[in-house]
């Protein structure tokens, strides 16, 4: 395929490639709810299935320290299409091993491990490797409809995979989100990325690195970065409260307003309304405002969200006040992956994304573990409001660093190695999304 072309509309790359990672993500969302379920049904054990989610947590941020490392150091598109093939063998081998010797809850723990590892190079590949399809002023639009198209994956994933385990049962369930993942690397096999989607020439005295090496390289970028250090200490910080406050959105609609699941599941879907219009509305927020504007505006709508759900009594209310939560998320997720790539020379992107997702993630369980015991203690209310207040304070700590800045001018990035000089992709310009993981 050609290049990339102005325009999302007219970028046949872009759209393929789209198309293929939406419904890999649908896929990677089935499999969230099916291998705990495939656990439960096989030994009935609540610490079994738990210990499914957090070995998936561990594996994560342990092969984040080195994802960014191997991202940097081969070609993207190749290692993404290699995690897609062998995510597709392992997921659609439950079924046959099922058959031959019956249910092995063993397998289950190793395959998630595997399968958590390779999730975690392909999103650092992922992220690392967009912006080489688009222009820089269709970066932002890019990450919009990525972003929009993960988090609907997301909402939507948990439906299918339970229909699919009711249907079909749990082994073939993940045997089908294989095949998902065999689209996403045929899919890939007709894209071609730019020189920024192949990886620089490793320099020699970076070739033998050490695992701390590895790792501190992507974090001594983030940390000597005007604007990337304070991102990054004020989203851990963020993403401390904003982990939690789903698990504090559930608690007050099921215990303390006593609603049905169904109820629940009516709000969580309304939420996603608020990620379809920020996959619209961020691109003309920021090209509008600028960076500091849309990302520390987020900031205080995420505040304001969470102590709305927390204190209303009201159904239809919390409804909303969660679509403005998953709204705030995603603009505030789209702009500051979009900053960062647009600031970080590509021969670092993999290991700045790496080291920014395992920073800034890791606060999420603790800050998830801290605010339901204070709901449990203190009742959702005044959590949610003192959470609230929290975002607040963030975002008035923002306005004290350059993050303040309407239109953050990124630095020059040189051409790396024997490369020829590429375009400027720092120029202040729109730019693109993230995947991850979690919202970032």
């Amino acid at each position: 395929m050609s290049g990339p072309r102005s325009g999302l509309r007219h970028n046949r790359p872009f759209t393929v490639f789209w198309l293929g990672q939406a419904l890999s993500v649908l896929g990677g969302s089935v499999s969230m709810l099916a291998l705990p379920l495939l656990v439960l049904e096989v030994t009935g054990s609540l610490v079994g299935m738990g210990l499914i989610t957090a070995l998936s947590g561990v594996f994560a941020i342990a092969t984040g320290t080195f994802a960014g490392h191997v991202v940097d150091r081969v070609d993207r598109r190749r290692l993404m299409i290699g995690c897609d093939l062998a995510r597709a063998v392992l997921l659609g081998s439950v079924p046959l091993m099922w058959s031959f010797g019956g249910p092995r809850i063993w397998l289950l723990y190793v395959l998630t491990a595997l399968v958590t590892v390779l999730k975690t190079l392909f999103d650092v590949a992922y992220v690392s490797a967009v912006p080489s399809l688009v222009e820089p002023a269709d970066l932002i639009a890019a990450n919009g409809r990525l972003m929009g198209t993960f988090a609907l994956g997301t909402l939507l994933g948990p439906v299918v995979a339970g229909l699919l385990v009711a249907g079909v049962g749990g082994s073939w369930a993940l045997a089908l989100d294989g095949a998902t993942f065999l689209v996403s690397a045929i899919s890939l096999r007709w894209v071609r990325f730019g020189t920024r989607g192949e990886a620089a020439t490793p320099r020699p005295s970076q070739t033998n690195a050490s695992l701390r090496e590895v790792f501190v390289v992507g974090f001594r970028f983030l940390w000597s970065h005007a604007l990337l250090r304070p991102l990054t200490v004020l989203l851990t910080l963020l993403t401390f409260v904003t982990i939690g406050a789903t698990d504090l959105l559930i608690f007050r609609l099921r215990d303390d307003l006593d609603r049905s699941p169904s109820t629940v599941g009516y709000v969580m879907a309304v939420s996603g309304i608020g990620v379809v219009c920020a996959s619209f509305a961020a691109g003309p927020l920021r090209r509008t405002l600028g960076f500091g504007p849309c990302w520390l505006g987020s900031t205080v709508l995420i505040g304001l969200s969470v102590a709305g759900t927390g204190v209303s009594r009201s159904v239809p209310v919390i409804a909303a006040m969660a679509a403005l939560l998953m709204f705030g998320l995603t603009v505030g997720g789209i702009c500051s992956m979009t900053l960062r790539q647009e600031v970080t020379p590509d021969h670092l992107l993999g290991r700045v994304t790496s080291a920014f997702w395992t920073v800034h993630n890791a606060s999420g369980p603790v800050g998830a573990a801290v605010l339901t015991a204070l709901a449990a203690r203190h009742g959702v209310p005044s959590t949610s409001l003192a959470a609230g207040a929290f975002c607040l304070l963030i975002a008035a700590s923002g306005l004290l660093t350059p993050l303040r800045s309407a239109r953050p001018t990124p630095p020059h990035k040189p051409p790396t190695g024997p490369r020829a000089p590429l375009p400027d992709r720092a120029a202040p310009g729109p730019r693109r999304r993230d995947r991850p993981g979690a919202a970032d």
